[in-house]
């Protein structure tokens, strides 16, 4: 890619131009997941000043809403991958319409999200959470749907889009401006400073509405600001054809997301149901695990644009290379966070929970306790990732799907369920459970790409 975001194809690349190809794609999207993960991460430090009961009810509610968000921005993969190809073959032409598209898709999937929203209390009140928990939940969640349209135009299509453009930089800065504005937004509306109102429990989530809708704002503002990408975003009426594309691929992507965060949503009810000094010890182990897991989930969105740029261009070695590099990539970078567990595991605990206060010593050892686990299935959590964008990247959406329900709901549900509820492991048992699952669900999609890959290569080189 050049400064005004051409893609130049490059057959026979070597591993190492590959690394460092990716690692210039990835490095901007970890850095912007990263601080986007600062934004929960305030949250649930301010939340924990509140007390136990705030932090369980922020977590959960946070939780629901990251859930749906995940699952609705996996339709939006769709354009990075249709853009990505339709770049490949040098059919920039195509891409004002697969934007414009995109951008209508996300428009209609705010509806479901914000009606899933609206009724937080009842459906937790179906599936047995305490009354007072689902409340306090519900409420939460009452404030934080009006970050809909912020999460699908922001964190959805411009995430999907603006790397393909070569326009990851962007999301770099306006990410980090966000979190900046959400720490300092979120710890006045809790406790009521510099003249902003004391929210308590509601301040959190009124901060991220307020910091994801200017994040969205500003990327689309700077986008179709700069005349050099007025050519990407010149106005296309959308074609129900290409919308009809971009469902066939990226609904099974929303459906992969939505078998593995629903998993995880699964096991924090699961954790719920324990009590709230369980599952605020899972919202900490939770962030924690899932401050590493951003590194590999930007590499993996690296991976769908270069893998798929390459079977637009036509190039199935390089785009074969391209996916196992990447897959290398976001294993290496989990080997190195699970040694930093392994090495300071309640430092980092302590980030969240102060040790000293007697109300917190128990939350402190049950974390330690899932952060024991999480050690043990980290690097197959980013190498799972990986591949999944790599097999995005070739357009291969259905089979991975299906594997990932089989080793999410075939294996590790029963397995967190029988060694929570029966086995009486507690908290450490649901995530025993969703440790067999990421590790079977990593093997299972890094065979595919490695089988689908290599067929795609050998059927280009038929007469």
């Amino acid at each position: 890619m050049d400064g005004t975001g051409r893609l130049h194809p490059a057959r026979g690349e070597s591993v190492a131009r590959h690394v460092i190809e990716t690692m210039r794609l990835a490095s901007p999207l970890a850095v912007a997941q990263l601080a986007q993960m600062a934004m929960g991460i305030t949250d649930t430090v301010l939340l924990g000043t509140l007390g136990g009961d705030a932090l369980a009810a922020g977590g959960l509610g946070a939780s629901l809403f990251i859930t749906v968000s995940v699952v609705l921005q996996g339709v939006l993969t769709a354009v990075s991958v249709l853009v990505s190809q339709a770049r490949g073959a040098g059919r920039d032409a195509r891409v004002p319409a697969l934007y414009w598209t995109g951008m209508l898709l996300a428009l209609l999937l705010v509806v479901p999200a914000f009606a899933l929203f609206s009724m937080a209390e009842p459906l937790l009140l179906a599936v047995g959470e305490p009354p007072a928990l689902a409340h306090d939940v519900g409420r939460f969640v009452d404030v934080m749907r009006w970050s809909t349209p912020g999460a699908l135009l922001g964190m959805g299509l411009m995430r999907a889009f603006l790397p393909t453009i070569n326009q990851g930089g962007m999301i770099l800065w306006v990410s980090l401006a966000s979190a900046t504005a959400n720490g300092a937004l979120c710890y006045g509306l809790v406790h009521g400073s510099w003249g902003l109102p004391a929210l308590g429990l509601l301040g959190p989530a009124w901060a991220t509405v307020l910091s994801l809708s200017a994040g969205a704002l500003a990327l689309l503002l700077l986008l179709h600001g700069r005349p050099a990408l007025r050519r990407f975003v010149a106005w296309r009426r959308p074609h129900f054809k290409v919308l009809g594309a971009m469902l066939r691929l990226g609904v099974p992507v929303s459906a992969t997301f939505a078998v593995e965060t629903g998993l995880f949503l699964a096991i924090a009810l699961l954790i719920g149901w324990l009590g709230p000094v369980p599952l605020a010890a899972q919202q900490v182990a939770l962030n924690i695990v899932s401050v590493a897991f951003m590194v590999p989930l930007a590499i993996a969105q690296a991976a769908n644009v270069r893998v798929g740029h390459r079977v637009g261009a036509g190039d199935y070695p390089g785009a074969r290379c391209a996916g196992l590099v990447a897959i290398g990539l976001g294993a290496a970078f989990e080997i190195a966070a699970a040694l930093l567990l392994i090495a300071a595991p309640h430092m980092v605990i302590g980030l969240y929970l102060d040790p000293a206060l007697p109300g917190n010593a128990e939350t402190f050892a049950i974390a330690a306790g899932l952060v024991n686990v999480a050690i043990v299935f980290q690097v197959a959590d980013g190498v799972q990732c990986v591949a999944g964008g790599a097999l995005r990247g070739l357009g291969d959406t259905r089979v991975p799907f299906l594997l990932a329900t089989v080793g999410y709901w075939g294996v590790g549900f029963p397995a967190a369920w029988f060694l929570t509820m029966h086995a009486g492991w507690g908290a450490e048992g649901a995530w025993w459970g969703l440790a067999a699952s990421v590790m079977i669900v990593a093997a299972l999609l890094t065979q595919r790409f490695l089988r689908h890959s290599q067929v795609m290569r050998e059927s280009a080189r038929l007469p």
